[in-house]
């Protein structure tokens, strides 16, 4: 399960699917599922979604790139999923996650607790 994690962690903005995840860790295609669930408390679908809007969060605050680009570079097919998906992680819009983050002056350390989503 961790070689697959690792592979997201480091992959994500590829398409990853169940299949190829499943042969990374050794295992079929419904026990990597199962086991993954019960192992990281999220289906390895979700997991992948959150660490792409977690980079999303990063290029947004960090970047001037525009959404749209920001969508396709960390790995979502289209900005209307991007949307969809950072709104119920993030709870705000990509727009307006960018509008209210402003950090200056703050540790990295602080900014990466405070903003990392909820699983």
């Amino acid at each position: 399960m961790l070689r697959a994690r690792d592979a997201m962690d480091r992959a994500y903005a590829q398409p990853l699917d169940v299949p190829a995840l499943a042969r990374i860790a050794f295992v079929s295609e419904t026990h990597f599922t199962r086991t993954f669930r019960a192992t990281f408390g999220e289906t390895p679908h979700r997991y992948l979604q959150r660490r792409r809007v977690e980079r999303a969060m990063f290029l947004l605050r960090e970047t001037d790139r525009s959404v749209t680009d920001i969508c396709f570079m960390v790995g979502f097919g289209s900005p209307g999923t991007f949307s969809r998906t950072f709104r119920d992680i993030v709870g705000r819009s990509p727009r307006t996650y960018r509008k209210e983050t402003t950090a200056t002056g703050v540790p990295t350390c602080f900014m990466k607790a405070w903003t990392r989503p909820s699983a």
